[in-house]
């Protein structure tokens, strides 16, 4: 399945958990990116998509939540 990018074209659903996996990698540890911060980088990004949606593939990809990934 596909989702909808600004522009109107698809994109597979595989490459937004791939985008979604990079940025939880690259992130800061001590300050992770929270499920509605991606949300806001994929859109500017041209990717439209629910917080919901985020949630879902990032548990999908054994990543957890925000306030789990934090380091002191």
């Amino acid at each position: 399945s596909g989702l909808a990018t600004t522009s109107g074209e698809d994109i597979s659903a595989r490459s937004v958990r791939d985008k979604i996996q990079k940025m939880v990698e690259e992130e800061d540890v001590h300050k992770p990116m929270t499920d509605q911060k991606i949300v806001e980088l994929l859109k500017t990004n041209g990717v439209k998509i629910a917080r919901r949606t985020v949630a879902k593939y990032r548990d999908q990809l054994g990543v957890l939540p925000a306030r789990m990934r934090k380091r002191v």
